[in-house]
């Protein structure tokens, strides 16, 4: 397994605080061998020059000195340690809640929420180990060894030339079950992705699953992801216990050798005893850095694929490009104008959109229709700034849409949508998102001119009822009521209305129609719609087809003229 060298750069705005933690570690080994150095002395003056305790209190007394600064010296390095990787997830989480929010839902299409969302959460947290244990270790594992090596050779040559023939064969055992973890890590970590992903959307689409009699046939997929991610994590333990084994076996023999050869020479009165115990104690913390550092290599293996997850989210391009400097946006009435437009999705031969020629006057109604993947919703995205053009470009009062703000463009637009999402929360938290500074009594009436007093006189709690994920409480039309609500709260110059009552029966679709029309009067309003009476008051229709505008006109004109717009009027209703 490769330490992903991305991730070292994410050390960069805490890098003091990474070296404090590197420092203290080296501190803290230059510690051990004053400990061992100091117990040497007391054993040698005690054991074979009768010292009294007397004698040896000033010893006794730099043994507990230094035993207490290491602790302290411990700890400090451990405390800086957390600080660095609290501070880099925190740092990750919200640079990469920001870029999906950067991206948006066109570029998200592809991605299940379960997914994103765990790598968000677990993903990130997974780092834990890279930042807290593993990077720190790689780097005690060169420092401390190496004063630990140049100690011990004016000591014996011999003892030191072991050590630093042994020391390698650690690392290269760590890299040959490194490969082998790498694997199995990113296979836990897709495991679990996919078993997120999965488990969403099956809460999410429990309603639906219960309404046709599939719900029991989610158990046993739900059960197979499971057991596919039983399987990866027991993969990842048994490298964790290979590896441990491997350290083991190899750290027991390397400090084996010593003992013996040690052991002989002392035996013929070759080496000193004072020499031969020092070595002796200080040959365990040689290997220790390194045993350390294997630990923690099982623990960063999740993180690692958990980095790859991140970073390629991370270096996937907006489909917006960076505004260097930012034109203001224009006042309203806005004066829309789509110049020689076009887009082509990545990996399409044929543009979604070609040559799109478009005005927009305030006040102005236009509706859009034409058959599916006739490029409606490319437009729409378009407008909304989800996507750019890939020639041509939009006009905002002569400004090129391009220049001005997304976060700017969008406060000025109120969009309706087929599926508006609810959150859980109460009516009321759902209706303020479109203006957060918006009073009780401001909410009210947006709520009242989208028609939804008998809805809140039927809830428990009014205004304050929570209405559960995705609206889990309402029915199809009471959500688009909250939608419509949240579209009278904003009061936008420009109201985008995306086939809002497709799904909705014809009484219940008039109902909406009516708050409609109060909504619209004095605005700009761009609508796809399915249905005939939802179109047929517009002042213009644009009838689109692979991806170009073929018929525009009125209802009566396109009625009588053009083929194709009969065809998809005969299918409406």
């Amino acid at each position: 397994m490769k330490v992903d060298r991305r991730l070292f750069f994410e050390l960069g705005p805490v890098r003091l605080l990474f070296f404090l933690a590197v420092g203290l570690g080296l501190i803290n080994g230059l510690l051990v061998i004053g400990l061992a150095y100091t117990l040497t002395q007391i054993i040698n003056n005690v054991f074979l020059k009768d010292a009294t305790l007397t004698d040896v209190q000033g010893l006794f007394a730099w043994l507990i000195g230094l035993a207490g600064l290491r602790l302290i010296v411990q700890w400090g390095s451990e405390l800086a340690a957390l600080h660095v990787t609290e501070h880099i997830k925190t740092s990750l989480r919200e640079r990469l809640f920001s870029h999906l929010l950067q991206l948006g839902p066109v570029a998200l299409t592809q991605e299940h929420s379960g997914e994103l969302v765990n790598t968000l959460l677990e993903g990130v947290e997974s780092l834990d180990g890279y930042f807290r244990q593993l990077i720190p270790q790689l780097f005690l594992m060169l420092l401390v060894p190496l004063a630990i090596f140049w100690v011990v050779v004016p000591q014996d040559v011999l003892s030191a030339l072991i050590l630093i023939c042994t020391a390698p064969l650690l690392p290269l055992f760590m890299m040959l079950i490194g490969r082998w973890a790498g694997a199995v890590g990113q296979r836990q970590f897709k495991s679990l992705s996919y078993l997120s992903a999965h488990f969403l959307d099956v809460l999410q689409g429990l309603t639906t699953l219960k309404l046709f009699n599939r719900s029991q046939a989610q158990i046993k997929t739900i059960g197979r992801l499971s057991d596919d991610f039983r399987v990866a994590t027991m993969q990842v333990l048994r490298v964790a216990f290979l590896s441990a084994l491997a350290l083991e076996l190899l750290t027991t023999l390397s400090i084996a050798m010593i003992a013996v050869e040690i052991g002989l020479r002392l035996l013929y009165g070759k080496m000193a005893f004072e020499q031969a115990f020092f070595i002796l104690v200080i040959t365990p913390e040689f290997y220790q850095p390194l045993r350390n550092f294997g630990a923690s290599f099982h623990a960063a293996s999740a993180g690692n694929a958990a980095a790859q997850r991140i970073f390629e989210l991370l270096e996937t391009s907006p489909a917006l490009a960076t505004i260097t400097e930012a034109i203001p946006l224009p006042n309203p009435p806005f004066h829309i104008e789509f110049r020689a437009v076009s887009y082509q999705y990545l990996g399409r031969e044929r543009p979604a959109l070609h040559n799109l020629q478009l005005e927009l006057r305030p006040g102005q109604h236009i509706a859009i229709v034409g058959p599916s993947g006739a490029g409606k919703s490319t437009m729409i995205n378009l407008l909304l700034r989800f996507l750019e053009p890939t020639t041509g470009q939009i006009l905002v009062n002569g400004i090129p849409l391009a220049t001005i703000m997304p976060e700017a463009w969008r406060s000025q637009l109120a969009w309706v949508s087929q599926k508006p999402y609810l959150f859980n929360t109460t009516l009321l938290e759902n209706i303020r998102l479109a203006k957060p500074t918006a009073s009780l009594d401001e909410i009210v009436w947006a709520g009242e001119q989208a028609g939804l007093t008998e809805l809140v006189a039927q809830l428990p709690n009014g205004w304050q009822t929570p209405i559960g994920e995705r609206g889990a409480r309402l029915s199809g039309g009471q959500a688009q009521r909250v939608a419509l609500a949240r579209a009278f709260l904003k009061d936008a110059p420009l109201l985008i209305w995306d086939e809002a009552t497709t799904h909705l029966d014809s009484n219940l679709e008039t109902q909406i129609q009516t708050a409609m029309q109060r909504l619209m009067q004095g605005r700009a309003v761009v609508m796809i719609a399915h249905r005939l009476h939802t179109i047929r008051q517009a002042d213009q229709i644009l009838v689109l087809s692979e991806g170009q505008v073929i018929e525009m006109g009125t209802h009566d004109f396109l009625l009588n003229q053009h083929r194709l717009y009969h065809q998809l009027v005969m299918t409406y209703d």
